[in-house]
C-alpha cells in the first residue's frame, strides 16, 4: 500500500459526515473573498499572508537551511497566535497543501494499465510519487529545524481537541500520524531505566504523566523506583529530557493480584534474589500529539530482555492491568439488580452468587466480546494484540474511586509466556482469545 492509499483509507473510515455547504466556507473560497464571513477568525487578507508563509517555506527553490529559517518565522507566529488563528492555520495546511488529483488518477492508470507488464516498477514509482502531498514537504521542512519536531507533536496535540468537529482537519491529522510513525520508529528510539537518581525534572514528569495509577506525592514515586522495581522509558533525540512512554515494573515471588500493596510507601522492599515474576502495574503513553503511533509491544519486549540479562532468576513476565471498559459494557447488558448488588463489591463475600455472576461477565467481556476481531476493553487489545493471554481475574484488585468506576474493583494479569507470542497472536487473528484454563472455568 502507499503512502497516499494509506492515508486516503484512514481519512476515509474517520471522516464524519461532511459538512453542509452553507456551514462554513472552504479556505479556498476565503483566499479568493475580501472580507470575512460568521465565525471566521482570519480576514481573507491575513490568510493570504499566511498561506504565502507556508508557500514559502516548500518553495522547491530554496536551500533547507533558508527553508529552516522560513519556517521559524511561522512557529515564531503561531507561538504568539490566537487558539482561531491557529486553527486557520491548520485549515490551511489540511485543505490547500494536498497531492494534485488529476496527477494521482492518471499515474494510478499508468501503474494499472502496466501491471504484468516489465514497465509495472517503474510505473509503481511514478504513482508513488504522484500521492506524495505538498503538506508532506511541509511538515519535513518543519522537522528539520532543531525545535521543529516538538513544535508539530505540541501542534497535533492541540489539533485533536478540535479533531471530531470538524472533518476539514482530519488529512492534516491522519498526514501527521503517518510521517511520526516514520520519524518516531522505534529504531530511533532510546530505552533507558528512569531511577530515583535521574533528574528530578523527569521525575516530575512521571508524575504528571502517570495515566494508569495517580501519583499521590514525592513519596509514593519514591515507592514506585525503590530497589525492588524498575522504570524504563523510550527517549527520541529529538525530545531530549520527554519519555515518549514508560512503563513500571514490580519485581516480586508471584503474580499479583492486587494494586494495594504495590502501592504501599510503608512495604518493605522485595528480596531480589528471590524475585522470579516481573509484574508490569503501569504502562503510560506521555505525548499526545503521538495518538496512533505504536510504541508499547518494542517497549515491553526491550524491557524483558533488560530484566532478563540483570536477573537471570526471572521467569514470568506479567501485568496487573485495569478494565477501563468493563462497567460501561456491563451496564448496557446485566440486569439492574446485578448492578445494584455490584456497587458495593468489597461487601460481598466469596460465596455469594453475586460476586461469581460479576467475575463470570468479567471473563466474557475478555475473552469472548470481539468487535472485527479485536478485544472491546482497550487495555486487552494491546496486551493480546502483542502476545499476551488472559491469565487471572483478581477480585478487589483495585479498590481506589477509579477501579471501582471502571471495573467494580477487578483487575486482570495478562501473561507474557515469551515461548507462546507468536502462537497467541495467531489465535487472536483468528478470532479466539488466548485465555487461561482459570478464565474458561468461569464460563460455566
Amino acid at each position: 500500500m502507499t503512502a497516499g492509499q494509506w492515508i486516503s483509507e484512514r481519512v476515509a473510515r474517520l471522516r464524519p459526515p461532511r459538512l453542509k455547504p452553507d456551514a462554513a466556507r472552504s479556505t479556498e473560497e476565503r483566499l479568493r473573498a475580501r472580507l470575512k464571513q460568521g465565525d471566521e477568525a482570519m480576514s481573507p487578507r491575513q490568510l493570504r499572508q499566511a498561506m504565502a508563509q507556508l508557500k514559502a517555506v516548500v518553495d522547491p527553490l530554496v536551500s533547507e537551511i533558508e527553508g529552516g529559517r522560513r519556517a521559524q518565522a511561522v512557529m515564531d507566529w503561531y507561538a504568539g497566535a490566537a487558539p482561531d488563528h491557529r486553527r486557520d492555520l491548520w485549515l490551511l495546511m489540511s485543505e490547500r497543501f494536498m497531492a494534485d488529483p488529476q496527477k494521482v488518477k492518471r499515474a494510478q492508470n499508468e501503474y494499472l494499465a502496466a501491471v504484468g507488464t516489465p514497465d509495472e516498477a517503474a510505473a509503481e514509482v511514478r504513482y508513488r510519487r504522484a500521492t506524495v502531498s505538498p503538506r508532506r514537504r511541509l511538515l519535513q521542512r518543519f522537522s528539520a529545524h532543531p525545535r521543529g519536531i516538538r513544535f508539530l507533536v505540541d501542534l497535533r496535540a492541540e489539533l485533536q481537541a478540535v479533531l471530531r468537529s470538524d472533518p476539514r482537519l482530519q488529512a492534516l491529522d491522519v498526514e501527521m500520524e503517518y510521517m511520526f510513525s516514520t520519524w518516531f520508529d522505534v529504531g530511533f528510539l532510546e530505552l533507558r531505566r528512569i531511577s530515583w537518581d535521574s533528574p528530578a525534572s523527569l521525575i516530575e514528569k512521571l508524575i504528571r504523566y502517570e495515566a494508569v495509577h495517580d501519583v499521590r506525592g514525592w513519596a509514593d514515586m519514591k515507592n514506585r523506583l525503590d530497589s525492588d522495581r524498575r522504570c524504563y522509558g523510550f527517549f527520541h533525540p529529538s525530545l531530549a529530557g520527554e519519555p515518549l512512554i514508560f512503563v513500571e515494573v514490580a519485581l516480586v515471588n508471584d503474580i499479583a493480584g492486587s494494586i494495594t500493596p504495590l502501592l504501599d510507601e510503608a512495604a518493605a522492599p522485595a528480596d531480589l534474589s528471590k524475585a522470579t515474576t516481573a509484574i508490569f502495574y503501569s504502562i503510560s503513553n506521555t505525548q499526545v500529539g503521538l495518538r496512533g503511533v505504536s510504541f508499547g509491544d518494542s517497549l515491553i519486549k526491550r524491557v524483558v530482555e533488560a530484566l532478563k540479562e540483570e536477573f537471570p532468576r526471572l521467569r514470568s513476565f506479567a501485568t496487573l492491568s485495569p478494565i477501563p471498559g468493563l462497567r460501561a459494557w456491563l451496564s448496557k447488558r446485566a440486569a439492574p439488580e446485578l448492578l445494584q448488588a455490584w456497587e458495593k463489591p468489597g461487601e460481598l463475600s466469596e460465596k455469594s452468587p453475586d460476586r461469581a455472576a460479576l467475575l463470570q461477565w468479567a471473563a466474557r467481556y475478555l475473552g469472548q466480546e470481539l468487535n472485527d476481531g479485536v478485544p472491546l476493553d482497550p487495555v486487552a487489545r494491546f496486551h493480546l494484540g502483542n502476545g499476551a493471554r488472559v491469565e487471572r481475574l483478581n477480585w478487589w484488585g483495585d479498590p481506589s474511586p477509579k477501579g471501582l468506576k471502571q471495573s467494580y474493583g477487578l483487575m486482570v494479569n495478562y501473561l507474557y509466556d515469551l515461548a507462546r507470542l507468536d502462537k497467541n497472536r495467531a489465535s487472536l487473528a483468528a478470532g479466539k482469545v488466548p485465555i487461561s484454563g482459570a478464565i474458561k472455568a468461569l464460563y460455566r
